[in-house]
């Protein structure tokens, strides 16, 4: 087999059961992700435990399973102990490495995938993701096994009782709730207030409901009852207008929608409007400059982010760095800058002083604190953050083929490009996680950029499209 690359935006993604993401490929991504890490650790290693440890966690998936335990074996292989914590979100994991002093923590979601696809992502001992650099390691080691049916020399994997084990940790989802009500002001409460939590039947099906019942709302649940097979379909960020439905319906307060992995937040206000990323990344900006608390008055977004955005922020002080597509790549631009906020459009929402990763339920209750502060309801808040119409296509292709390699493609663009006439933007951009090239478009005219933005993914479509 060819050797390819195994990682991409967020971490490595495929197909339940089929390459890269198979029983086979896991257990050597365990044993060289143990073996990588191992050889760095430092002096974050605890001294009273003596064996090197990684945190394991998955979402809801059918295939998290097998993911999970081939995992395991391979890191066990190594010498190192697995500390299995069940479902939690994302952030969660993130947290948990710190919280625990563990050398490495894994998560297996394919966030907002469909269940028939599913992930392995890498946080380092601090909590951050993994640096491209130490991916690449890992990767080598990976196809060096595969090739060679083996990991290495067998005389120099440990035996007897150097094997490592597997423990599962019940309190995990407790001690990351834990975290997240340690983040809000002394007193803070949701007393009786209706609040819509969907779940996406992911990752936080447990955690997000019991968290806002400790802190006394009253929870409408939607997106709770995991199957195996139905996480994300019809529910959750992607399909916001579940938990927009059930605010209407109850009178609810506000509704979360979060993803597979609960690392991304669509918010609903009281009125059945659907807040996205940019509108709540406005809001949290505007109020962390009025507390004095945004680092150099400047937060990072990416491409996608709404034109209206960078001019709200603009006419307020506020700076906008705009880094690649990813959160991975949002976090980068925010520690090389000394920034402590940033997201995207889609939900990922990072609030560096009090985590490592995008986390939907921390952002939720940055929003709903700044809500019982200034005494108002999200649809004002949010009215406060004008966007310019903005729409996308997306289209599925056989293969990534250079946009600068299309000519048909590059002529619609730069007609588009004309016509707005420099009142909007066009954007096209290969995802990284899935086979689909995605056409964003916005300006003033929101009849025109439809028009636009079909013509351009026409022509993708008959360009690269998959069969």
């Amino acid at each position: 087999m060819k050797r390819q690359r195994l990682f991409g935006t967020d971490g490595i993604r495929g197909t339940a059961n089929r390459f890269p993401i198979n029983a086979e490929v896991a257990l050597q991504v365990g044993a060289a992700t143990a073996k990588v890490l191992l050889a760095r650790a430092g002096g974050h290693r605890r001294t009273d435990y003596p064996r090197p440890r990684i945190v394991i966690g998955k979402d809801t998936r059918i295939s998290s399973y097998m993911v999970e335990q081939s995992l395991a074996g391979g890191i066990c292989s190594m010498g190192a102990d697995v500390l299995l914590v069940g479902p939690l979100p994302t952030p969660a994991i993130a947290f948990l490495v710190q919280n625990m002093r563990a050398d490495a923590g894994i998560v297996v979601s394919a966030s907002h995938n469909p269940y028939q696809d599913n992930g392995i992502k890498i946080f380092d001992h601090d909590g951050y993701k993994l640096p491209d650099s130490v991916e690449s390691e890992i990767e080598k080691l990976v196809w060096d096994a595969l090739e060679k049916k083996d990991f290495g020399d067998q005389k120099d994997l440990p035996v007897n009782e150097r094997i490592g084990r597997a423990i599962r940790i019940d309190d995990a989802g407790g001690r990351y709730i834990v975290s997240l009500k340690h983040i809000l002001p002394k007193g803070f409460h949701l007393q009786d207030v209706p609040i819509v939590v969907d779940c996406a039947h992911g990752a936080a099906y447990k955690v997000a409901p019991m968290l806002f019942r400790e802190l006394g709302a009253r929870v409408i649940m939607r997106g709770c009852e995991p199957d195996g097979t139905n996480i994300n379909k019809a529910v959750g960020a992607l399909h916001p207008e579940l938990a927009a439905g059930a605010v209407v319906e109850f009178g609810a307060k506000l509704g979360i929608s979060l993803d597979g992995d609960a690392d991304r937040l669509i918010l609903s206000d009281e009125t059945g409007a659907v807040v996205n990323g940019d509108q709540i990344m406005g809001i949290c900006a505007l109020e962390l400059k009025r507390e004095g608390k945004l680092n150099k008055n400047t937060i990072v977004t990416t491409p996608m982010s709404n034109l209206g955005l960078e001019l709200f922020l603009k006419e307020n002080g506020i700076s906008m760095i705009r880094a690649n597509v990813g959160d991975r790549y949002v976090l980068e631009e925010m520690r090389k800058n000394g920034l402590n906020f940033g997201g995207e459009q889609s939900g990922h929402l990072i609030f560096s002083d009090f985590g490592s990763t995008g986390d939907g339920l921390l952002a939720a209750l940055k929003v709903i604190e700044i809500m019982q502060r200034t005494g108002k309801n999200l649809s004002e808040l949010k009215k406060q953050v004008p966007l310019l119409p903005q729409v996308r296509e997306d289209v599925r292709v056989r293969e990534k083929k250079p946009v600068a390699e299309l000519p048909e493609v590059q002529k619609l663009i730069k007609d588009a490009e004309k016509e707005l006439a420099g009142k909007g933007r066009v954007f096209v951009r290969y995802s990284g996680t899935e086979p689909l090239i995605r056409v964003m478009i916005e300006g003033e005219d929101l009849k025109m950029i439809r028009a636009q933005a079909k013509k351009i993914a026409a022509a993708f479509s008959k360009a690269v499209g998959a069969e």
